[in-house]
C-alpha cells in the first residue's frame, strides 16, 4: 500500500529527537498543519474558460535556482504562458528555508497576480518549526496540487561505497567525519537527512544551504559528501558520470531512471517518503472580482 506523503512526512517530523543535529518538533501542532496540506488534491487541476487579467503574473520560489522546486516553476509557468497567453515571471526569493519567499505572497494583493510554487517543507514544516509573521493555514489559497514525487540518495565520486549497504556501513565507520547537504533547515532534505541517522544508527554533519540546488553545487565539487535531491536536479548529474546515485525513497523506481533501486531494495527496509509541490496564492483571493474569477484558470 502506498504511503501518503502527508502521513509520511507526520511520521518523519515526530520521529526526530532533540540529539545529534537533531530538532524536536511539536507533534500536536505539525500533525493539524499536514491535515490542511492534505485538502491540496481536491483544488487540483480545475479549468475554466475566463478572461484573465493581461498584467504580468509573478511566480515566486522560495528558495535558490537550479533546485527541483526552480526546476519545476519554470516548467509550469512556461505551461501558463501557453494556456494564457501572457507574462509569467519567474523570481527566486531564497531565505529561512522558503519564509521569506512565501511571507512576499501573504502579504500580495488578493488577485492572483502573485503566486508561490510552495510545498511540504515551506506550508507543513516551516508552520511547525518557526513562528512566523503569516498563518500557513488561513493566509493563503490553493490553486493546485503540481506534483508528489521521492528523493534520491546521492554521494559525491570519491566516496568508497558503491551501494546503500556499503554506504551506511562507511558511515558508521566513520562516525561525526562526514557532511550531509540539504536546502535548509527544516527542508524535506534536511528531515529525510535526520531520519536517515535514526534509521541507520549513523552521525554525519548536516550542512545547510539556501535550497537543493546550491547544496548539489557543493557535492558536484566535492565540497560535501552526501544528501538526498529531487529527481530533477539529482539526475542530470548522474547521468553526467558526476555523483552516485543509491536508492530512492520511493515505493516504487523512477521510471525515467530504472536502474537506481528503491530503499526497500537497496536494505533499507520502510523508509519510503514522498514530498509535495503545490501553487498557492494570497488569501481571499476567491473572494475579489479580479481574483476569484480567475483562480481556477491558473492550471488548466
Amino acid at each position: 500500500m502506498r504511503h501518503s506523503p502527508i502521513k509520511d512526512g507526520a511520521k518523519l517530523f515526530c520521529a526526530v529527537s532533540q540529539k545529534s543535529n537533531a530538532v524536536e518538533f511539536p507533534r500536536r501542532q505539525f500533525l493539524h498543519l499536514a491535515a490542511g496540506a492534505a485538502t491540496l488534491p481536491a483544488v487540483s487541476r480545475i479549468a475554466t474558460a475566463q478572461i484573465y487579467s493581461t498584467r504580468p503574473i509573478t511566480m515566486i520560489v522560495p528558495f535558490a535556482t537550479g533546485g527541483g522546486t526552480d526546476v519545476l516553476a519554470r516548467i509550469i509557468a512556461e505551461h501558463m504562458r501557453g494556456s494564457l497567453g501572457q507574462t509569467i515571471v519567474v523570481e527566486n526569493v531564497a531565505g529561512a528555508n522558503g519564509n521569506i519567499g512565501v511571507g512576499r505572497v501573504a502579504r500580495a494583493a488578493p488577485d492572483s497576480q502573485t503566486l508561490v510554487m510552495g510545498g511540504w517543507s515551506t506550508y507543513v514544516a516551516n508552520g511547525a518549526l518557526y513562528t512566523l509573521p503569516y498563518d500557513v493555514q488561513k493566509d493563503f489559497e490553493p490553486v493546485s496540487l503540481v506534483a508528489t514525487l521521492p528523493s534520491i540518495f546521492v554521494a559525491k565520486n570519491a566516496v568508497p561505497a558503491n551501494d546503500l549497504k556499503s554506504l551506511i556501513a562507511w558511515l558508521k565507520a566513520n562516525p561525526d567525519k562526514t557532511s550531509w547537504g540539504h536546502g535548509g533547515t527544516g527542508n524535506f532534505t534536511h528531515v529525510v537527512g535526520v531520519l536517515f541517522q535514526k534509521e541507520t544508527g549513523t552521525r554525519f554533519q548536516l550542512v545547510p544551504y539556501r535550497g537543493t540546488g546550491p547544496a548539489m553545487q557543493d557535492l558536484v565539487a566535492g565540497q560535501i559528501d552526501m544528501m538526498t535531491s529531487d529527481p530533477a536536479t539529482a539526475l542530470p548529474q548522474v547521468r553526467a558520470g558526476a555523483i552516485k546515485a543509491y536508492a530512492v525513497t520511493g515505493k516504487s523506481r523512477i521510471s525515467s531512471a530504472p536502474n537506481i533501486p528503491t530503499a526497500d531494495e537497496a536494505g533499507l527496509s520502510g523508509f519510503d517518503i514522498l514530498t509535495w509541490n503545490a501553487i498557492f496564492t494570497s488569501k481571499d483571493t476567491r473572494k475579489t472580482s479580479s481574483g476569484g474569477s480567475t483562480l481556477r484558470l491558473l492550471m488548466r
